[in-house]
């Protein structure tokens, strides 16, 4: 297993309206297509106004395979328009659990 965690730094001020939209839109297309949230948080201390979201899939194969599928989404397509210009900055990570992690 594999942990992506994203990161998007949203402009100061539009957080509420970056997760309002998620919580509206977004996250149902995405768990549709990727599956695997494993959660959604936001900062209260360190880089504020942060949006990070950590979604596991079964290896990299299937990670690509459903983020390809979600870029092809015209749904998803039309919520990226809303939501793109309240992004500054946006990070992407690929974990990989130790053999003691208990998520595997």
């Amino acid at each position: 297993m594999i942990v992506e965690q994203r990161d998007y730094h949203v402009f100061t001020g539009r957080l509420n309206e970056l997760v309002r939209l998620y919580a509206e839109e977004g996250i149902a297309i995405q768990q549709e297509i990727l599956g695997g949230l494993i959660g959604v948080f936001t900062t209260d201390v360190g880089a504020l106004s942060t949006y990070t979201s950590l979604w596991g899939y079964d290896g990299f194969r299937e990670r690509e395979r459903r983020r390809a599928q979600l870029q092809a989404d015209e749904r998803w397509q039309q919520f990226l328009a809303k939501i793109q210009p309240l992004i500054h900055t946006q990070q992407n990570r690929i974990l990989v659990p130790t053999a003691f992690s208990p998520i595997r």
